[in-house]
């Protein structure tokens, strides 16, 4: 969660959120930046959609657990949101946008929603050079694995990475004023192998590709990855950079 929270951080920048203000957040996962903005306003609330209800069910979870109070869930989805027009102050959406179906209809959907003068903030992954944490296992898995290339544009974490992506979706839905800037995070674990460790439990497109190949060839995968990753982190510690872009 401390590798994500510099993409929180942006968009709550950005959106500025405070008073009775509604804002909508899109694909919230299990709670973030969902919470954190519920917490700053007075009288207001957030609205949080996702078209997993597990990943839902586990925010639900958190909120009665922990807080905020001030916060509704709803299973949606980002390119037929459920709401009327200019229903919200603002919207968020942290690293999500990219595996979007159609990617210019979230943006006008997104754009209905929102209220005249409101504010959207969205953030996706940077460009593959930039994002070695990510890069390192898809690299080495590439080399003992034949994994099918996706069509052009379809899903998944890169789609986003070009300059002016964003920027230009806001744009042909009717959005003015959009920028985009880069936003800067580091992935710290103990070593290469920790980083083997957490890549084949949390990434799910790695445990897939994984899952198909012998004991043999993982096995060669991981030192392979291992190797990559003692070469760039010779001290052993790992704080591995990334960059996303955030727009609105």
């Amino acid at each position: 969660m401390s590798f994500l929270a510099p993409h929180g951080e942006a968009i709550i920048e950005h959106l500025r959120p405070k008073g009775a203000e509604v804002i909508l957040d899109i694909a919230s996962g299990t709670g973030e930046p969902g919470f954190s903005m519920a917490r700053l306003l007075s009288g207001g609330r957030v609205v949080l959609t996702d078209l997993s209800d597990g990943m839902l069910q586990v925010a639900k979870d958190k909120a009665a657990a922990s807080g905020p109070t001030n916060v509704q869930f709803q299973v949606a989805d980002a390119c037929e949101l459920p709401f009327e027009d200019d229903s919200f102050d603002a919207v968020s959406c942290r690293l999500g946008y990219m595996f979007f179906p159609d990617m210019q209809k979230a943006a006008e959907e997104m754009a209905r929603v929102l209220k005249p003068g409101g504010r959207i903030a969205t953030t996706v992954w940077g460009a593959p050079e930039k994002n070695f944490w990510i890069t390192c296992m898809m690299q080495n898995i590439g080399k003992h694995i034949e994994v099918p290339r996706p069509p052009a544009d379809s899903p998944g974490m890169f789609r986003c990475a070009r300059a002016g992506v964003i920027s230009e979706l806001f744009a042909a839905a009717g959005l003015s004023s959009v920028s985009e800037r880069e936003v800067p995070c580091t992935l710290s674990c103990g070593g290469a192998a920790g980083y083997w460790e957490m890549m084949t439990e949390v990434a799910a497109p790695f445990v897939a590709a994984l899952s198909k190949a012998d004991d043999a060839t993982v096995q060669r995968i991981q030192a392979d990855v291992i190797a990559a990753m003692d070469e760039r982190h010779p001290t052993g510690a790992i704080s591995a950079s990334g960059t996303v872009i955030m727009g609105g």
